[in-house]
């Protein structure tokens, strides 16, 4: 899953340093940053680490492809983009 922190320096490139929930630059100015963007941000970006979480190995994707065939691997993979849709 994307973190705060992640987030935070994302969308303020100017960033380098993050303590709690205070950006600092890299001459250790405080940056102030848009909360409720980050926040957003996570928001809208969290299935794919969920997606990533989910998706079999691969390994076990290419044995999927050569035991059960493509199309039962396109099956396995949509079944985790419908769990976890793009919002």
């Amino acid at each position: 899953m994307i973190n705060l922190h992640e987030a935070i320096r994302k969308l303020n490139p100017s960033v380098v340093t993050i303590s709690g929930d205070v950006a600092y630059d890299k001459d250790e100015n405080i940056v102030e940053y848009d909360k409720v963007a980050v926040e957003a941000y996570v928001k809208a970006n969290e299935y794919k680490a969920q997606r990533a979480a989910a998706y079999p190995s691969f390994a076990d994707q290419f044995d999927t492809i050569f035991h059960d065939g493509i199309d039962a691997w396109k099956a396995q993979i949509q079944a985790v983009k419908d769990r976890f849709p793009k919002e």
